[in-house]
């Protein structure tokens, strides 16, 4: 009998659905879009390969814009199964998410499968069971508005993609990537790095002392004015290092020690004491943004590892979708979460009325709910600890439920005090200290959630600080008054959460795309993190300034949000797709894209202009960093020298840049081998460094004896000494005393170790090459190699759970260097990156091996029989 069909995007959202709804159903997933434009000259299908605009774009830039979609052929058989069953279904639902890439794929669905049977769109924001049913008893038709925006955004992404990479290609370097929202966010990181580069910091001293009462109570108060002038702080800086008010007062070392002197063991009275009412109202809702942010600080995890966690929480119907831009609490919602406060806290934690939240982000879709738990029964993070096993999701889930509560609860309320003490000391000096107090009377919802704050020095809502009972013209006594130096620091590197902040505030983006857009801007190079901060690597200096200087529209902060506000016209019908991109594409009265990528406007464009310009050298040279085709490179008059992309830019100056330039280039002469008269060279070859003895011969065919580094040597620290103990390996140590063969200590390939004709033995010290008695190495030897066998080395780093096969993430270290591991797939990790690896990089390391063994057709594994 035919049953009807649904089909959703994932596998788990599937087994979800179809646990609930039973064998009256059948439940299959498309596993993402089965659709998309062509990624490469092989999927072009043959009859459009001649075309130009085929190859160019993928796009008919000429006939309205039509997409050139194509079946990839990993979704090939999805699509066939997909077709096999409609064969035998009665109807098909297409349900996949609501959001605009939801609706792009159930109309790709429909155009592809092109059922006979009715067909229905069906929509929910959560997969509790009650959900689902009221989706199926209330269906629709597919929205083309939403269809048109997801294609416009689609097709834009394309033709700017198509258009801008390869004049970087041609002026940068080869392989280099620009993307409509990729290169802005770029733009963002960049400029916050020039203005670190750009900044001088100010020094300035403070005095901090702790005051006792005549009850022996104490307190610490700061010394805030000096003769009634205020004392400066570091708000009183610009980022040139200059005061910006010439009514404060700025402590060098000398007077803030004086004053500290001074005060201590002075007595001083209290002047003012100013209590007010404390009131700290909670927080909304999570929207996407906001949970991204609040996961990056307080469980330290990247916007993509959130959104993984969330997508199974979500498709597991725990959660509400998790693409939102709305901090609206439904009815159903508001009711259920103030039945929870209630239960668990009591009616006194209980807003007075449901809270309703204002959505401070512009064009938010206010019909959407807010990221909370789903259904209308919520689980505690330790009740879905038994269904959820996953750590992540754990952690995620507590986030939202403990937040989406904290939105309903009470108000904190407390009292906060403002104190002034003053007196006068030698020479008649007037000091005045301040100091403030917060006691909490009530938390609220503080009992339950504090956001976190992007700056670790920044103090947290609620934070009590206690003052004893003063009154005004009180006694107290100055204890440990000290001086303490400051300097201004250098505006804030972005995190992963302050950049999503920064591409809201802006307008640049949507709730769908701000983990890719980070995601992106790491894997292709153009930023790295150190630590939790987003560092811009040289190559994104050189495309953002190429960029800003020949394409500054298309990268300009005004310009990106009005195309984002655009397309969210276009997705509610008061915009048409073709038109807009034909504008945006060729132009209306300013020249379109197609202008700005061909003939004279890129033949113009100067590569030698595209550079990072450090300064002058004492003659007057400049020194520049530049892009070349093997990567970074200082450049000073006719001097190159490479550096590492992943230098941060911040650390370059012209003093760096002209030590760099002047390191030995090339061999380093060590010094002469007493016993041939040879130059000793050290060497960095194809498989490292290593030492020479002598020049190499030419044409004679004589090869100079070379010999490897131990493992524990660095070659700039390398010594005529070390060089002529590594040329005298390999050692022989002396004949065995039973057997009659030599003995050999040697270093090879895997480290070093012991040869007695075919018999070998690892050594766990280099140091014993050298050093190692016959006697000891007659017991080395003699030791069975089984029972030698070295133990596997603990894994450098444990990362966490791979989120695609479940499998234990750890780095570890190989014969041929580190590498990260699920136990199944192998990606080699470079050695300078193992520290700041977090399991969202190596989750994408892994991916990337996978898809490269698909490619070579080596994936899945094939099972052992």
């Amino acid at each position: 009998m035919a049953r009807p069909l649904i089909i959703v995007e994932s596998a788990t959202k599937a087994r979800t659905i179809a646990g609930y709804l039973g064998s009256g159903y059948r439940v299959e997933s498309s596993q993402g879009h089965i659709r998309d434009l062509p990624n490469n000259a092989k999927q072009i299908p043959a009859r459009y390969r001649s075309e130009k605009w085929a190859k160019d774009w993928g796009v008919e830039v000429d006939r309205d814009f039509r997409p050139l979609y194509v079946v990839p052929p990993e979704s090939r058989k999805i699509v066939q199964t997909l077709k096999r069953l409609l064969a035998e279904t009665s109807e098909l639902y297409l349900a996949t998410d609501e959001d605009r890439e939801g609706e792009a794929i159930a109309w790709h669905l429909e155009q592809v499968l092109k059922p006979k049977v009715p067909m229905r769109r069906m929509v929910f924001h959560e997969i509790p069971p009650s959900a689902i049913r009221n989706a199926l008893a209330n269906p629709r038709s597919i929205d083309s508005d939403l269809v048109d925006a997801q294609e416009a955004r689609r097709t834009l992404d394309r033709l700017v993609g198509y258009g801008l990479s390869p004049v970087l290609w041609r002026k940068v370097k080869r392989g280099l990537s620009a993307g409509r929202v990729q290169s802005v966010a770029v733009r963002l990181v960049v400029q916050r790095e020039r203005r670190r580069m750009a900044f001088r910091s100010a020094g300035f001293w403070s005095v901090d002392g702790t005051f006792a009462t005549d009850a022996s109570e104490q307190f610490t108060a700061s010394l805030a004015a000096v003769d009634g002038a205020r004392l400066a702080r570091a708000r009183d800086f610009n980022e040139k290092g200059e005061l910006t008010s010439s009514k404060v007062v700025r402590l060098d070392e000398a007077r803030a020690g004086a004053l500290a002197a001074a005060a201590d063991g002075n007595r001083f009275r209290i002047r003012s004491v100013e209590a007010k009412p404390y009131t700290r109202q909670p927080y909304a809702p999570f929207r996407t943004s906001t949970l991204q942010q609040e996961a990056s600080r307080k469980l330290r995890f990247g916007a993509s590892r959130t959104m993984r966690a969330a997508q199974r929480l979500y498709e597991q119907g725990h959660i509400t979708y998790m693409r939102t831009d709305s901090t609206n609490l439904s009815e159903t919602a508001l009711r259920t979460a103030r039945a929870e406060i209630e239960k668990l806290y009591g009616t006194n934690y209980l807003a007075p009325k449901p809270r309703r939240y204002t959505n401070k982000v512009k064009n938010a879709q206010e019909a959407h709910e807010a990221i909370r738990p789903a259904g209308d029964s919520w689980k505690t993070p330790r009740q879905i600890a038994p269904q959820v096993r996953d750590r992540d999701q754990q952690r995620v889930y507590g986030l939202i439920w403990t937040r989406t509560l904290a939105s309903q609860m009470a108000a904190a309320r407390g009292e906060r005090t403002r104190v002034r003490l003053g007196g006068t000391v030698a020479e008649g000096t007037d000091l005045e200290f301040g100091a403030s107090g917060l006691t909490i009377t009530f938390p609220g919802f503080l009992r339950v959630y504090v956001e976190g704050r992007d700056d670790p020095q920044a103090e947290l809502d609620g934070r009590e600080r206690h003052l004893p009972s003063l009154k005004v013209d009180d006694a107290v006594l100055a204890r440990d008054v000290e001086a303490k130096g400051h300097e201004t620091q250098p505006p804030r590197r972005f995190t992963e959460a302050s950049l999503i902040r920064e591409l809201e505030d802006k307008g640049i983006g949507r709730p769908s795309t701000y983990a890719s857009i980070i995601s992106t801007i790491v894997d292709r190079g153009y930023v790295f993190k150190k630590g939790a901060t987003l560092v811009p690597s040289i190559t994104a200096f050189a495309t953002t300034q190429l960029l800003e200087s020949h394409f500054g529209n298309l990268v300009d902060f005004g310009f990106t949000a009005r195309m984002e506000d655009d397309l969210d016209r276009i997705a509610r019908g008061e915009e048409e797709k073709v038109p807009w991109l034909r504008r945006f594409f060729h132009g209306n009265g300013t020249p379109g894209l197609l202008g700005l990528v061909s003939g004279d406007h890129v033949d113009g464009i100067d590569p030698r202009e595209i550079n990072l310009s450090l300064g002058e050298d004492a003659q007057g040279v400049p020194v520049v960093v530049r892009v070349g085709r093997y990567g970074p490179y200082i450049a000073r008059g006719d001097d190159r020298a490479s550096v590492p992309d992943d230098l941060p830019p911040d650390e370059l100056s012209v003093e760096s840049a002209i030590e760099i330039l002047e390191k030995p280039k090339g061999d380093k002469i060590l010094g002469t081998d007493p016993d041939s008269g040879l130059t000793v060279l050290a060497r960095v070859g194809r498989y490292g460094p290593y030492v020479q003895l002598g020049e190499d011969e030419g044409q004679s065919g004589k090869k100079p004896k070379r010999a490897s580094l131990l493992r524990n040597m660095v070659i700039d620290e390398l010594g005529i000494e070390d060089a002529l103990r590594l040329l005298s390996l390999p050692r022989r140590v002396g004949k065995h005393p039973d057997t009659g063969k030599v003995i050999v200590a040697s270093n090879g390939r895997f480290g070093p170790y012991l040869r007695m004709g075919k018999e070998y033995r690892s050594l766990e010290d280099p140091l014993l090459l050298f050093g190692i008695t016959l006697e000891d190495a007659v017991t080395v030897m003699n030791t069975p190699k089984q029972t030698r066998r070295r133990a596997a080395a603990p894994p450098l780093k444990e990362l966490g759970n791979d989120p695609e096969s479940g499998g234990k993430v750890i780095v570890k270290t190989g014969r041929y260097g580190p590498y990260v591991t699920d136990g199944v797939v192998n990606a080699s990790v470079k050695e300078h990156a193992i520290a700041e690896l977090d399991l969202d990089q190596a989750a994408v390391l892994l991916a990337g091996r996978r898809e490269k063994l698909k490619e070579q057709g080596k994936w899945p594994p094939k099972k052992r029989r």
